[in-house]
């Protein structure tokens, strides 16, 4: 069996669409699963197990009839029997797949969903991972969605190993920080900031009581400005920059405990089942973290991040 999976969103977004494409593999082992994603996810995939080939498309760019025209072409030429498709309320698109010819397509109720073969409820008050994972209804699969999981490569487990000696933190353990600083967070989803003031208060306070479990912040590509300032308030803070998300999943697999805004990192700390705190703004956790004692929110009640005080985070840390 052919399948292809049309899947938008960012990269955390993927993650939670790996237990769908995994337990679709499980109780269908020998298909060829592939997924149509946003080019800035496609490096998700380099911790999944389950998939075997990643195609790029913008869902989100001003696309043409004629790049909605290529991606029908290209689908139809593969020959898939099954298109699942998490596009919400497209009537375009629900046209575009059924002029595909591929057999079984199934997606959301809604717009568009009359050209499909099998429209399954959308239930967006469900954790999102449950949300996707419906869509394997069709198909006759109807197990409770199973846990986040990834599958880091060799090399950077290795790699993560050297980098904890590096750090100096192997045998001690550590605390992680992922601040999502960067630019793209900034430009479009601003109330899912954490000031770096918040920052400095949380980690001199976190190092005043526990001195000996360093602290160890994630450098991301734009992040030099957050981390700098993190520095001059905190200089033995200890820095880490993993240039792919297989060094970065296995780095946060090695920690005590992962502190994280709304990101990538944080469902790549969930699928590591790293002990987990999350601080949310306008995100719900219901629909963000499992019903596990290992992620814990912290939930803005005014749907701003910057708006949850640091002693809101340290009595969470030391509560638990």
């Amino acid at each position: 069996m052919r399948v292809v999976a049309l899947v938008p969103g960012g990269i955390g977004d993927q993650v939670l669409f790996f237990p769908t494409l995994d337990d679709l593999k499980r109780h269908y082992p020998n298909a060829q699963i592939d997924v149509f994603v946003e080019p800035r996810s496609k490096a998700a995939y380099r911790v999944s197990k389950s998939v075997h080939e990643v195609l790029n498309f913008d869902f989100n760019d001003r696309n043409s009839l004629a790049d909605w025209g290529n991606l029908v072409g290209t689908i139809r030429d593969r020959e898939y029997d099954v298109v699942i498709t998490v596009v919400k309320q497209n009537w375009l698109l629900g046209l575009l797949l059924w002029l595909t010819g591929i057999p079984i397509r199934i997606g959301y109720q809604g717009k568009g969903s009359g050209f499909l073969t099998h429209a399954v409820p959308f239930k967006p008050s469900q954790y999102a991972a449950e949300v996707y994972h419906d869509l394997l209804q069709p198909l006759e699969i109807n197990s409770p969605v199973p846990e986040l999981a990834v599958n880091v490569p060799k090399p950077d487990i290795e790699w993560a190993q050297k980098e904890q000696k590096r750090l100096g933190v192997h045998e001690t353990g550590y605390i992680l920080i992922h601040g999502g600083s960067g630019q793209l967070s900034q430009a479009k989803e601003l109330d899912k900031i954490y000031p770096v003031e918040n920052w400095q208060q949380i980690i001199q306070a976190f190092q005043q009581k526990q001195p000996d479990l360093p602290v160890v912040v994630i450098k991301g590509v734009d992040d030099e400005q957050f981390v700098r300032s993190l520095l001059e308030s905190s200089p033995d803070i200890k820095v880490t920059a993993p240039d792919d998300i297989g060094k970065l999943t296995a780095i946060i697999a090695g920690a005590n405990l992962m502190l994280s805004t709304d990101s990538a990192a944080l469902q790549l700390s969930v699928a590591v089942q790293t002990y987990t705190i999350a601080i949310l703004g306008p995100s719900d956790p219901a629909k963000l973290l499992p019903k596990n004692d290992k992620f814990l929110a912290i939930e803005s009640l005014t749907g701003k991040t910057a708006d949850i005080s640091p002693n809101a985070v340290l009595e969470k840390i030391w509560g638990g």
